[in-house]
């Protein structure tokens, strides 16, 4: 596909949810697109290697956020298992004057995030190779975030424990999943609430050229994260917030219940 070509598409699919992108936005896309692409013959950053599908599964997916979440709004976001920088260098580029925070546990995709940023001369970024546990117990990020943005990793009630210790009191979480994520709305509803969130908030769209079904799943900062969350490595995703069911205790006048509280 010719670069002018891809560039038709990326366009046009931003318009069609709403996004207009200047050229000079574009032209930062397109660069890119093309370091993701020959760096992906080295290693594997992601197995769609379509330039259509590009276009439309990365980048205009990632463009999907700002649905929810005004570029003026924020003034820094943190992307929590971020691989080849979607949606978090995306959301940079969109948002020049926010602090970006890039991280993964894979060492050679921060990497990849790292020498892209730099090729495209962006500033105030910082791609961290690390664990959501252990940076959201470390008071230079926990707190501090007004978005956090992660793009179906986990469940719902895991994503939650991972993202929300770094959100500030009055930001939010965007979690970005596919159409079954309705099946655990109620499960992330109770995390988020152990966590400080408020009610998730759901905005349901559909990716241009059919690529499919998306839920923007949006949760607030209401109130600080309560010490001892995150959990130890591991924890979130093994036993997550949010699945026990709790039994009102029986007496004589009253009737069984499997209904959760809370």
């Amino acid at each position: 596909m010719r670069m002018s070509e891809f560039r038709e598409y990326l366009v046009s699919a931003a318009d069609a949810i709403g996004i207009r992108l200047r050229p000079d936005e574009v032209d930062l896309f397109c660069t890119y697109k093309e370091l993701l692409i020959e760096r992906n013959k080295l290693m594997n950053l992601t197995s769609i290697k379509d330039d259509l599908e590009i276009a439309i599964k990365h980048f205009t997916d990632s463009l999907t956020c700002l649905l929810v979440a005004e570029r003026a709004e924020f003034d820094s976001v943190i992307d929590i298992g971020t691989g080849a920088g979607f949606p978090g260098l995306v959301l940079k580029i969109m948002a020049p004057s926010s602090s970006a925070v890039l991280v993964d546990s894979v060492g050679k995709k921060v990497n990849f995030v790292r020498d892209t940023a730099s090729a495209l001369g962006l500033d105030g970024v910082a791609a961290i190779h690390g664990r959501a546990e252990e940076l959201g117990r470390n008071a230079e990020y926990r707190g501090q975030f007004a978005l956090a943005v992660s793009r179906g990793v986990a469940s719902l009630p895991a994503l939650c424990e991972y993202c929300l210790p770094f959100v500030r009191k009055g930001g939010i979480f965007i979690a970005m999943k596919g159409p079954k994520a309705a099946e655990e709305i109620d499960a992330g509803a109770r995390a988020a609430a152990i966590l400080g969130g408020g009610r998730p908030e759901i905005t349901r769209l559909t990716l241009p050229y059919g690529a499919g079904e998306r839920m923007l799943v949006v949760i607030t900062k209401e109130q600080a994260t309560p010490n001892g969350y995150p959990r130890k490595t591991g924890a979130p995703e093994k036993q997550p917030l949010g699945l026990r069911v709790q039994r009102p205790e029986k007496s004589p006048s009253s009737s069984p219940s499997n209904r959760p509280l809370g």
